[in-house]
């Protein structure tokens, strides 16, 4: 797994060591495919959050493309230590900060609006839809705020999150990336 363009390109990152299968990395393919998608948009990347992180790779490469900050969230304790690893070893220690706990209390710390939202729960959370939901009626969003929601090509996303329409669905292999703007 690296760091797919910007200023980090080519930095290879470190994968959480997770023994239970639920941490699944966004393939370099479906990074790219996504902040692709996020460019022909003109997304706004400057205030990012990267919900369930895992290795940090969705917000480090926001921050490689020009991101000011990301707020990486990720309930895992060894997952949240590779994450800081790898935004210390692609120099982004100072714009990046780590929240070790679930979701739905992460959004009564975090402090907003983001600009965009990325989110890569895993596929068998039934609990991430309503985390989700009750992000996109919060007030870490605004008007003009993106959301990315990676999950798997075998589920029809939600027509709507919130105030949130989607816009964008790409399948690629196993995965989907929803938009919702």
């Amino acid at each position: 797994m690296r760091v797919i363009a910007g200023s980090a390109k080519g930095r290879r990152l470190k994968g959480p060591k997770d023994q239970s299968g639920r941490t699944r990395p966004t393939s370099d393919l479906v990074r790219g495919a996504m902040f692709s998608a996020l460019a022909s948009m003109g997304a706004d990347m400057s205030r990012v959050l990267d919900l369930y992180a895992g290795s940090g790779a969705l917000g480090i490469e926001a921050l490689s493309r020009g991101a000011q900050s990301c707020d990486f969230v990720e309930r895992d304790g060894g997952a949240c230590a590779v994450i800081r690893d790898n935004l210390s070893a692609t120099g982004f220690a100072a714009q990046g900060r780590v929240l070790c706990v679930p979701a739905a209390r992460a959004l009564q710390r975090l402090e907003g609006p983001y600009t965009l939202v990325l989110a890569d729960p895993p596929y068998e959370d039934g609990e991430a839809g309503a985390v989700l939901e009750t992000l996109a009626a919060s007030a870490l969003v605004q008007e003009g705020t993106i959301l990315v929601l990676e999950h798997s090509a075998r589920v029809e996303p939600r027509g709507e999150l919130g105030r949130f329409s989607l816009v964008s669905v790409r399948r690629h292999g196993d995965s989907a990336v929803s938009i919702y703007r």
